[in-house]
């Protein structure tokens, strides 16, 4: 999905599969356009945005548009390993290619993304979510602790304002690949009985699901999950689960925004889901931390 100026531009397609732009539901005059912003859902959305901007161009009014990505496609291909392809480098290629003055991206996924996407920045909205989520939970501050469940997210968030952490270290099957525990590194200091994992990014949530067990065992009566970025595969069991594990049934709840996530308005999610999930608007989120295009 991608917007101008807050509005959602229409696209549509030919029988064929080829994108027609629909440029009556563009601002009447172009040189109002403020902003873009860019929700990525499918590759077809890369394809809208070019044609989009092309667009803009042509009428001679790009020069000074920024654009938000709500999230970077491709952020977890941030390397090449074993001569697998650099893909996110290849994305973040096309969109400098498209020029825009500006380019905000919510939460990027490594330190990789904004050293390849020019004039870019990063939003962090993890910790403005953080002290709603503490909120929500009754999360007390002298007790109660945040988990980090590796190396990476306590590095992303060392700054959150809290007094108790514990950082997750994973046990991995090295012939497969596959992670078969986790341990927690960082004393208890008190006998909180709540622990909210936070991290950016959550597919199937494997890693999530070894953090909650471990903290259970650990004692924590309750524990919570603060993403700033979710799939749909949220909502179902891993292909590769031997165990046939599901994140919803190991934690008490998952807050997280809509910058991937498309079914969380599905009735039937609603109806088996809801009750554990808290999906904050990214639009409202951006504008109240004024961040928006």
């Amino acid at each position: 999905m991608i917007k101008v100026n807050g509005k959602e531009v229409v696209f549509e397609s030919f029988p064929n599969g080829e994108t027609l732009l629909k440029s009556d539901s563009l601002p009447e005059k172009m040189t109002t356009i403020k902003g873009v912003s860019f929700k990525y859902e499918n590759d077809s959305d890369l394809v809208k945005l070019k044609f989009l901007k092309r667009f803009i161009d042509s009428k001679h009014c790009a020069n000074f548009i920024p654009l938000t990505i709500y999230y970077m496609p491709y952020s977890r291909m941030d390397r090449s390993e074993d001569g697998s392809p650099f893909t996110l480098k290849y994305v973040a290629d096309d969109i400098n290619s498209l020029s825009f003055k500006r380019v905000k991206i919510v939460e990027p996924h490594s330190d990789v993304t904004p050293a390849l996407v020019n004039n870019s920045e990063s939003i962090y909205v993890n910790f403005d979510l953080i002290e709603r989520v503490k909120k929500e939970v009754g999360f007390n501050d002298e007790e109660d602790y945040l988990m980090f469940p590796d190396a990476g997210a306590s590095k992303r968030y060392s700054k959150m304002k809290v007094k108790n952490v514990l950082i997750g270290n994973k046990v991995r099957d090295f012939t497969t690949g596959k992670i078969k525990g986790l341990s927690l590194i960082g004393e208890r200091f008190s006998q909180g009985k709540t622990a909210i994992i936070v991290d950016d990014l959550s597919s199937y949530g494997g890693t999530f699901i070894h953090s909650a067990k471990r903290l259970r065992a650990e004692g924590f009566e309750k524990v919570y999950l603060l993403v700033a970025h979710a799939e749909n595969s949220i909502f179902k069991i891993s292909p590769w689960s031997t165990t046939k594990e599901q994140l919803f049934d190991f934690v008490d709840g998952v807050f997280t925004t809509d910058t991937i996530l498309t079914e969380h308005t599905d009735e039937a999610t609603i109806l088996k889901f809801g009750n554990k999930l808290k999906v904050y608007n990214i639009e409202e989120v951006l504008n109240k931390k004024g961040e928006n295009a």
